[in-house]
């Protein structure tokens, strides 16, 4: 007798390389959108467990009526003195009619390209100026990411980098130039606010990195905080965007882990969320934009539906 399901196969294991082929932008700000719009998604509360030294395990379901994952992370910042990955781990894909493993992507792969979707998929919808130049602060994994996502979600010509660190900031303003992008690397990141309509911070956050009020135009993402105690914006420029424009978060779950806000002294759940966002025929925006990501298993479940919908 023939069995409803096929037989359980091992699921695709796919490396850095091979996750990030799956996950073009374009497919994943299409599908970041669609998960916003999807009642049958259910996001459980992340777990993040402390490890000696400063490191995190953080533990991220997610589910929609057809696919289920989890994003097992490890977060090790001394790992960035250790010429290691800071972020480790993997996403893995279920069906949820069989409860098969369909994939197994590459952790820091998507996180990677998802926070970099997520911030495009922002962009896209609230910058009043996206043609740049584009600042970035943070030279590291999602830097380069957040690049490459607005030069081609957004057309981005030109591009500033700030980092602590000189080697990185000439290898991605390097990386940048291989693109065709006009490139420079400064030492004062609020000096360059003033000319830079498009700002990412994606730094560590052990430090308040960006603290110039901003220009009228200007969308910020900051997404290197994502706990309470995390920080890279300084709390004068939080609430000069909070009280003259336009303040945004990711998700509903920064209300308790947005650091740069909170430690603003902002309450966050007055915020609209990207979700109001995406869901409202005519949002509207006025004067500077902050956008607050930090985090959520959404997007990496948006990120396992973009894989699954992939075709070569």
């Amino acid at each position: 007798m023939q069995t409803p399901y096929p037989t359980p196969t091992a699921a695709t294991l796919l490396d850095a390389a091979q996750t990030a082929k799956r996950l073009p932008y374009p497919l994943l700000v299409r599908e970041l959108a669609l998960l916003l719009a999807d009642l049958s998604v259910q996001v459980p509360a992340r777990l993040v467990q402390p490890l000696p030294g400063g490191a995190r395990l953080l533990i991220m379901p997610a589910l929609d009526a057809h696919t289920a994952i989890t994003k097992l992370i490890t977060f090790t910042p001394a790992n960035a003195g250790r010429g290691l990955a800071t972020i480790q781990g993997d996403v893995v894909v279920f069906d949820v009619a069989t409860g098969q493993r369909q994939l197994i992507l590459d952790g820091p792969t998507v996180t990677a390209r998802r926070t970099a979707a997520v911030s495009l998929l922002a962009a896209q919808r609230l910058a009043p100026n996206t043609f740049g130049p584009l600042l970035i602060v943070g030279a590291g994994v999602q830097g380069r990411a957040h690049l490459d996502a607005f030069a081609e979600g957004l057309g981005v010509k030109q591009v500033v980098i700030a980092s602590g660190s000189a080697a990185s900031a000439n290898a991605l303003a390097a990386h940048a130039q291989s693109l065709g992008l006009q490139a420079r690397v400064v030492t004062n990141a609020d000096a360059a606010l003033g000319e830079c309509p498009l700002v990412v911070t994606c730094t560590p956050a052990s430090t308040v990195v960006l603290s110039a009020l901003p220009r009228s135009d200007a969308f910020i993402a900051a997404v290197g905080a994502f706990t309470p105690h995390m920080v890279e914006l300084g709390p004068e420029l939080c609430r000069y965007v909070a009280e003259h424009g336009t303040l945004v978060v990711d998700t509903v779950d920064a209300a308790h882990e947005a650091g740069d806000l909170l430690q603003a002294g902002l309450d966050v759940t007055r915020f609209a969320s990207l979700a109001d966002v995406i869901r409202s025929e005519a949002f509207v925006v006025k004067g500077p934009v902050l956008f607050k990501s930090c985090g959520w298993a959404g997007w990496d479940l948006a990120a396992a539906r973009a894989a699954l919908a992939f075709s070569s």
